[in-house]
Order: structure tokens, then C-alpha cells, then sequence
């Protein structure tokens, strides 16, 4: 694995985002930007037609990395921007590059012009069979949208770092993951906001009379368990502020609520080595669809 980050680039508005956030990301961990731009070789009867000639496409082809890297050394004058073309499809091509970085950040449409992701068959193939972390920013995302609004509450890139919020399974929690999101926040030097749904007791969901005992019982155990499983990792990053959250109800839901204050959300990922399919777990899905702010999947067994 090589120290830098990685961007898969198309020219498309989400990748460009993609493209911008990774660079602050790679500034922040002082590693080069690679960008990666995957083209999709054209069948001999459409290349030699007049307007998808095989020179233009080359000439296309070897634009959309040069131009971009022109930019974003302009704007973030302290990355050492690099570029690489690969042959293949998308699908194929960026889960072999990932293998070559420590992330690798794709972009993502938007749902709305309020927030949530479109996440399509390449990114949801990506996620799905590489064991690399991989970062999802939608189109439109800005430098501003990570920090709190300055006094007058106007955005700002020049204020604090909104928290990082990471989704937490405190039954089968993954050191790969928690490790991530402290890092993150530590590069950012913001508070760590962890978030623990769980689900109340089946007589909720029949509509049963409810026990508020047992309810307030059960928080208290969700919260005594959260706390055991970032108690070391507190003691290893003293310096990060922890929040931690254990509300009852969806995790997913829960998490989706926090990403709108946030300025990264982390979550997790089950490796699973079937060749076949797409399996990205319902939380981890959810949270990729509706977060309102990038989110970083992190794969772990």
C-alpha cells in the first residue's frame, strides 16, 4: 500500500468534488494526491467514427487529469498532485488501484440540494470489493461545508472543524474502524461524536404498554457498553474530545441525523469474500444514501 491518497476521476461534477476534498485530506495528512482516471477502451467501429475518432478520445482522455491537476495545484499549492491513466472499466479498475493507497475517494451525486447521496453501481462495486477505506463526497460539497459557521454565521473555511461522527455496533465493534475515526478527527483536531443506536424491546414494536424501567435499564447497559469499547481509545488519543451517544431506535437513523453537523462520518463494513453480489450492510447503505456530509467507509473482517 503506497502513502497517498487517491481519487477516482471521470470529469463529472461529483468528481471534481471528490477531486477538491481529497486534496485537503491529503493536505492534511501531508501525503501526495494521486488521481486516477479510468477510460473505457471504444469498439474500432465507433472509434473511427468522425466525432469519437481514437485521437480525440485520447486527446478527452488525457484533458480531464491535466486540467484537474492544474487546479488543484493552483489552489492547494502545498499537495504534490500526481496522475495515472488506466485502461478497463470503472468497476474493475479503481477497486486494483485502491489496493495502491491508504484512501481512495470517489464522488457521489447528490439526492437533493439539501444533502444525501446517489450512489451508483460503480461506487456501490467499489465499496463492496475493496478492503481499502473509500471515501464518498456528493457533488456541490464545498471547503466550508467541514467547519462551523463563523460568529456572524456565515460559512466559513477558516473556523473549526465541525465533529466527526462515527456509527458505532457495540457487539461486534472493529479496531480498524474506531482507530479511523479517531485519527480523522485527531488530523482535524475536533471532537469525536460517537453514535450507538439500539433497538428497543419487541413489546414496542406490538404496541404493548412499555416497561420504563426496563427501557431506562437497557440505556444505561447500551451506555455502560459504549463506554467500555472507547475507553482504551481515549487513553490512546488524550487529546480528542469523545461525545458519546447511545439513543434507543434505527442506528441508522440516528447517524443520518448526526451527519448534518458533521464534518466526516465514519462507518464500517463487513469483508465479505463472495465474489458475487454487492454487500455493503443496511446501516452502512442507509448512511451512504442520506448522510448529509462525506462519508468514509472503512472495511474490516
Amino acid at each position: 500500500m503506497s502513502r497517498n491518497v487517491t481519487v477516482g476521476l471521470d470529469g463529472s461534477a461529483e468528481s471534481r468534488a471528490a477531486a477538491e476534498w481529497a486534496a485537503r485530506e491529503a493536505k492534511l495528512r501531508g501525503l501526495p494526491l494521486r488521481l486516477v482516471h479510468v477510460w473505457e477502451p471504444v469498439p474500432e467501429p465507433m472509434a473511427q467514427a468522425h466525432r469519437l475518432g481514437a485521437e480525440k478520445l485520447r486527446h478527452w482522455g488525457e484533458r480531464i487529469p491535466r486540467e484537474t491537476a492544474e487546479g488543484l495545484r493552483r489552489r492547494h499549492p502545498g499537495v504534490c498532485v500526481e496522475t495515472e491513466q488506466i485502461p478497463g472499466r470503472p468497476m474493475d479498475a479503481l477497486p486494483k488501484a485502491a489496493k495502491d493507497t491508504e484512501l481512495l475517494v470517489l464522488g457521489s451525486r447528490g439526492l437533493s440540494g439539501i444533502g444525501g447521496f446517489l450512489v451508483g453501481s460503480v461506487g456501490a462495486a467499489v465499496i463492496a470489493h475493496t478492503d481499502t477505506p473509500v471515501a464518498l463526497v456528493r457533488a456541490g460539497e464545498q471547503a466550508a461545508d467541514e467547519h462551523e459557521m463563523d460568529p456572524a454565521g456565515i460559512p466559513s473555511a477558516a473556523t473549526a472543524y465541525r465533529p466527526v461522527v462515527l456509527g458505532l455496533d457495540t457487539a461486534h465493534p472493529d479496531d480498524t474502524v474506531v482507530a479511523f475515526a479517531f485519527e480523522e478527527a485527531a488530523l482535524r483536531g475536533t471532537a469525536l461524536r460517537v453514535v450507538h443506536g439500539w433497538n428497543l424491546p419487541p413489546y414496542f414494536a406490538y404496541g404493548l404498554p412499555a416497561d420504563a424501567e426496563l427501557n431506562a435499564a437497557l440505556g444505561r447497559q447500551e451506555a455502560a457498553a459504549l463506554a467500555a469499547v472507547l475507553r482504551p481509545w481515549r487513553q490512546k488519543y488524550p487529546d480528542v474530545e469523545v461525545v458519546e451517544e447511545c439513543p434507543s431506535g434505527s442506528p441508522a437513523n440516528h447517524v443520518i441525523d448526526a451527519s448534518r453537523e458533521a464534518s466526516l462520518v465514519v462507518v464500517g463494513r463487513r469483508v465479505r469474500r463472495s465474489p458475487f453480489g454487492v454487500h455493503i450492510g443496511p446501516v452502512t447503505h442507509a448512511v451512504l444514501h442520506h448522510a448529509s456530509a462525506p462519508v468514509a467507509v472503512v472495511a474490516h473482517d
